[in-house]
């Protein structure tokens, strides 16, 4: 194939990963400020306030629960199509929603689709992509995920004098439509044929992008992780349960749920809000929030870029530091100092220890935590392992956007974020005593640290067991 035709297809691959990330974070971008207005357009109180926003979440756990096995089972692109047709019917349902209740159900159909797209198009994008591109496909969605939350906070600062929530909440069909179009363009990964025996169809693939000795050299690849599966047997969760597994397995669900809980989802999804309790207008926080947006996609760039070169817990202890060290100067400056009208020593310490908490946290825990739990479960239950700590990460996150407002409003801005700051601690010493360096080594040599780490354990639990018996 020329090279300038593999190159248009590969920038179409990109565009179209960019597409998916961009809606996500888009949906999730938009509603910190549209939550504004839909307080007084319905009538919420707190509970519901967090309802509203865990909508979405809700859906996407369905979504990341079941999209594993559809895609598996049907192929990813069909996954791929429901997952649009979900982007693109629930955008115009939520503008025209008479109803919080039916706002709600269309909020939870979008987070379906988010949840499958999460689950799905990571995979595919990773299978179908070649090699000398994989990299750049993957680190375009991820900023394509915080550009979209940007791009949100921007749409929220132009319809805010408006209040138009409507049109907030509605603009999100025009990516959605673009992604659906894209679909026409991309076909099944050769990855997936291949295990339903539907070999010429994925050699026909990879040759469209590829030359005809790479496409070779990638067919061979396929067949060898293929057998090396097989050979693995089934992913169960089950298989979870073994001894040497459960440490691990450990600290992948401890790593995905701090994520979540360490205070980040509080300031996406309700930085105007938190913003207003410390003095700022509608105006003026829905703008302050562009900083945050900023600040996201800045910190993904640094950590994608330097996370090989600086390695992960080196980027997870001083993530974790210096989140704790920001919120805890939030705290402290809320719970010391009253709160002004206006942009007061309050309200300014407020945003800047926002901002810059929200930069730490993409630079460190908001990316690597994906890098860490791609490395550390080994092949064998690889799979299982994933389904459970993604599923995990979705709650942790549904917790956080359902309880953060009820939360404010029983103690404030101070004491809500010297909570953060405490689990933020709490990662940093589980950073420093159960997660390990895997910068630099293969996924083989980390699956055999944790096999000598258990074995370790386990002959010093034997140890200690027999020392009484020795003694008596």
């Amino acid at each position: 194939m020329p090279t300038a035709r593999r190159s248009r297809r590969a920038a179409l691959l990109v565009l179209f990963g960019a597409l998916g990330g961009l809606n996500w974070g888009y949906d999730t971008g938009v509603m910190s400020t549209a939550v504004l207005f839909l307080r007084e357009e319905f009538a919420l109180g707190s509970w519901a306030e967090g309802g509203i926003v865990t909508g979405l979440i809700l859906g996407a756990i369905v979504g990341a629960a079941g999209g594993g096995r559809l895609s598996d089972r049907h192929g990813r692109r069909p996954v791929l199509i429901a997952a649009a047709a979900a982007f693109v019917v629930a955008p115009i349902g939520m503008a025209a929603a008479p109803t919080a209740a039916v706002l709600l159900a269309f909020r939870v159909l979008v987070g379906l689709g988010a949840g499958l797209a999460a689950v799905t198009l990571p995979v595919y994008l990773s299978e179908i992509a070649p090699a000398r591109i994989r990299g750049r496909v993957t680190a375009t969605y991820v900023l394509a995920i915080v550009s979209g939350q940007l791009l949100g906070f921007l749409v929220g600062l132009a319809f805010t004098p408006e209040e138009s929530w409507r049109w907030m909440l509605g603009l999100s069909v025009v990516p959605s439509v673009l992604f659906a179009a894209g679909l026409a363009f991309i076909r099944e990964t050769p990855r997936w044929l291949v295990t339903k025996g539907r070999e010429e169809e994925a050699r026909e693939i990879l040759r469209r992008d590829r030359s005809a000795e790479e496409a070779a050299a990638e067919l061979e690849e396929i067949h060898a992780i293929r057998q090396a599966e097989q050979a693995a047997g089934a992913q169960t969760l089950t298989v979870l349960l073994r001894p040497w597994v459960r440490p691990i397995l450990v600290v992948g669900l401890v790593v995905a749920v701090l994520q979540q809980i360490m205070g980040a989802n509080a300031i996406i999804y309700y930085a105007p809000t938190t913003l207003q309790n410390v003095g700022f207008s509608d105006q003026a926080a829905v703008a302050s929030n562009l900083i945050i947006g900023v600040m996201n996609v800045l910190a993904v760039w640094l950590a994608l870029t330097y996370a090989d070169r600086w390695g992960r817990r080196p980027l997870l202890l001083g993530g974790a530091a210096g989140m704790a060290l920001s919120l805890g100067v939030l705290a402290v400056t809320n719970l010391a100092l009253p709160a002004p009208d206006g942009f007061g020593v309050v309200g300014l310490v407020t945003l800047a220890c926002m901002a810059a908490y929200i930069f730490l946290f993409q630079a460190s825990w908001g990316s690597i935590t994906w890098v860490v739990l791609g490395e550390i479960f080994p092949l064998s239950v690889r799979a299982a392992a994933m389904a459970v700590a993604t599923t995990a990460l979705w709650i942790g996150n549904g917790v956080v956007a359902l309880g953060f407002p009820p939360l404010l409003e029983a103690v404030g801005v101070g004491w809500a974020f010297a909570g953060f700051a405490v689990i933020c601690c709490a990662g940093l010493a589980f950073t420093w005593r159960r997660i390990p360096e895997t910068s630099g080594r293969s996924l083989e040599e980390i699956e055999t640290s944790f096999h000598r780490a258990a074995e370790g354990s386990a002959d010093d639990a034997g140890r200690a067991s027999a020392r009484p018996a020795a003694g008596r």
